[in-house]
């Protein structure tokens, strides 16, 4: 299989951290390729990168990049000032993004991608654990990570056969370097309001998505997955919206050839993806879950799904804002989703490299919601904990957002 990008010796990548670009370094170093990789800070996937053999330098600069290196594939977070990628181009090195990178291996392989505002990540995962169990081994990457039947996660698994099941990201139009053979749409919505104008503008980015399956191609949205009878799909994870994700899931599998009963019987033991409600432990009485929820939408969803799972306990939702402007265009929205816990905490609002003009902040936030639901602000995980003890045990904790806040929960568990 010969590719343009992904057909060299010596790569180099940048955000490798990320866990999509991350997927790409350990289908890379599995081919015998030689990896090296930045990141603006030390995390828990480029850990993981350092222990396989991968070189990961924490801080980006030009010297960096090792003198050998063929191709720099790089996150679309990724700035034209960023030293490393100037160096790169400086030196006439092949710059691409890994939505590119992606993009490449689509052209070669019978692509499944999966889109939408919310479930694509856990939709992708449930139609890989599908594939798997039905021997198909088709190589799966995914915006998360997946539990494997060992019990770890991972959000690359590299198949033998022909099939990508690969998770579809609008942002920016990324998805459009892909060449899906199978679509799912599992929903469309007002999001990444920092890209587009509105929602028509995002609308028509899928609209050009469809335009790229080819005539003997499937799309699969919600009309075709409707009729599927929600009585008969049996999950370990909680959730309305998850029946919906395994409803997508199973019509996209029976377009290679899996069948409905089968897909709905190897769904019974999917065990779910990391940061997708996933239950991290218990203290003081009070349990503990994760959750990448980021968008209202998937704030309701996530803890709706936690009340009808432990309805005798109190719902506390501990929610980290992803990024400032997010965070302003759906403050209503938010203010309405979170309402649902029994109290709400709002940690401070994760900025990337947006520029924060302190118009909005946790504090903000929380007063809110304070007008409708218990809510306030807190700063750091020992804070939290001041404000949670006196709400006594036998509490919920869902720990919201796209940021760091899963490792408050590391914090505080660990203690």
């Amino acid at each position: 299989m010969q590719m343009e990008i992904l057909n060299k010796n010596n790569y180099h990548l940048l955000g490798i951290g990320g866990i999509g670009i991350s997927a790409i370094a350990k289908m890379l170093q599995m081919q015998g390729k030689k990896v090296t990789g930045s990141d603006a800070s030390q995390s828990e996937i480029t850990d993981e990168l350092e222990k396989s053999g991968v070189k990961v330098f924490i801080g980006q600069k030009a010297e960096n990049i090792p003198n050998d290196t063929e191709v720099v594939i790089y996150t679309v977070a990724i700035t034209d000032d960023n030293p490393e990628l100037k160096e790169a181009r400086n030196k006439n090195i092949v710059c691409k993004t890994y939505p590119e990178a992606l993009g490449e291996l689509s052209k070669h392989m019978f692509t499944i991608a999966i889109s939408g505002t919310h479930g694509k990540t856990t939709t992708t995962a449930m139609i890989g654990h599908i594939l798997e169990k039905a021997m198909v081994d088709p190589t799966i990457i995914v915006g998360s990570k997946m539990m494997g039947e060992d019990g770890k996660y991972s959000n690359f698994h590299a198949g033998k056969s022909k099939y990508l099941v690969v998770e579809a990201c609008e942002y920016k139009r990324s998805f459009l370097n892909l060449s899906p053979k199978i679509l799912v749409i599992t929903n469309i919505e007002a999001d990444h309001l920092d890209y587009y104008k509105d929602l028509d503008d995002i609308k028509s980015a899928f609209e050009e998505l469809e335009e790229k399956v080819p005539a003997d191609g499937f799309v699969i949205t919600e009309n075709e997955y409707r009729e599927i009878s929600d009585e008969d799909i049996k999950l370990l994870v909680p959730g309305k919206h998850n029946i919906s994700n395994a409803k997508a899931a199973i019509k996209a599998v029976e377009k290679v050839g899996v069948s409905s009963s089968d897909a709905k019987r190897f769904l019974a033991d999917f065990k779910g993806t990391w940061r997708r409600q996933e239950y991290r432990g218990e203290k003081d009485g009070n349990i503990f879950y994760d959750d990448y929820a980021h968008h209202p939408t998937e704030i309701r969803a996530t803890l709706s799904a936690l009340k009808e799972k432990h309805p005798d306990r109190k719902l506390v939702a501990v929610f980290e804002p992803h990024q400032e402007l997010r965070t302003k265009l759906l403050f209503d929205h938010f203010v309405e989703s979170l309402k649902i816990a029994d109290q709400v905490f709002i940690a401070p609002i994760y900025i990337n490299k947006e520029k924060s003009d302190g118009s909005v902040t946790n504090q903000t936030l929380a007063d809110a919601i304070n007008k409708q639901t218990p809510a306030s602000a807190v700063d750091n995980p020992e804070e939290l904990m001041g404000k949670i003890t006196p709400l006594n045990s036998n509490l919920c904790i869902a720990m919201l957002g796209a940021g760091n806040i899963y490792k408050w929960t590391k914090e505080i568990l660990s203690d």
